[in-house]
């Protein structure tokens, strides 16, 4: 809980991808209350009622997965959200003036999506769920030991990263008041 709240105050990015993989370790964990505790919020050295807090934190992200029906799989309609803000902050960076470097970052990349779509399987989703899926899919084939599959992408993930990392740091920037997209 702790950790989600920092991640999301700092980065954006960071933050979608940690839930992420907060869903998968659920799943696994099987919903299953006393595997949470046991696993997520015992280890953690802290007072009685902030473990009970901790507690209700997963447990809520637990019942939000059954609720969208994505016990399963699939991702938290929270964070394909955020994701569509990030989206909707690149075509504006594609744009305005301010976003010439990211210009220069998206460029490599918009040339590589064609082939990671298919590598994927992954028609159906915006240019920035794309990207999250494949860093996430990387993050996924890395903890595995998984390096056939990961060569498929890694290659696109050099150019994933600097542009992700760009976006979120103005996703930031914009969110606190600090930069006006609109100034001239």
């Amino acid at each position: 809980m702790y950790i989600a709240q920092q991640k999301r105050k700092e980065n954006i990015a960071e933050y979608i991808l940690y839930l992420w993989q907060l869903e998968d370790l659920l799943r696994a964990l099987q919903f299953s209350p006393e595997a949470i505790y046991n696993n997520l919020v015992q280890p953690n050295d802290c007072e009685e009622q902030e473990k009970q807090q901790i507690f209700m934190w997963y447990m809520s992200l637990a019942g939000l997965l059954r609720e969208e029906g994505k016990a399963e799989q699939g991702h938290l309609a929270h964070t394909l959200h955020l994701i569509g803000d990030m989206e909707n902050l690149h075509l504006q960076l594609l744009e305005l003036p301010i976003g010439a470097h990211y210009r220069t970052l998206w460029q490599p990349l918009k040339e590589e999506l064609s082939r990671l779509r298919i590598v994927l399987a992954r028609d159906g989703v915006g240019d920035m769920e794309l990207c999250f899926r494949a860093l996430y899919a990387t993050m996924l084939y890395r903890i595995k030991g998984d390096g056939s599959k990961s060569g498929a992408i890694e290659d696109v993930v050099t150019l994933i990263s600097p542009v992700i990392a760009t976006l979120a740091d103005m996703y930031g920037k914009v969110e606190r008041g600090e930069v006006d997209l609109f100034k001239k």
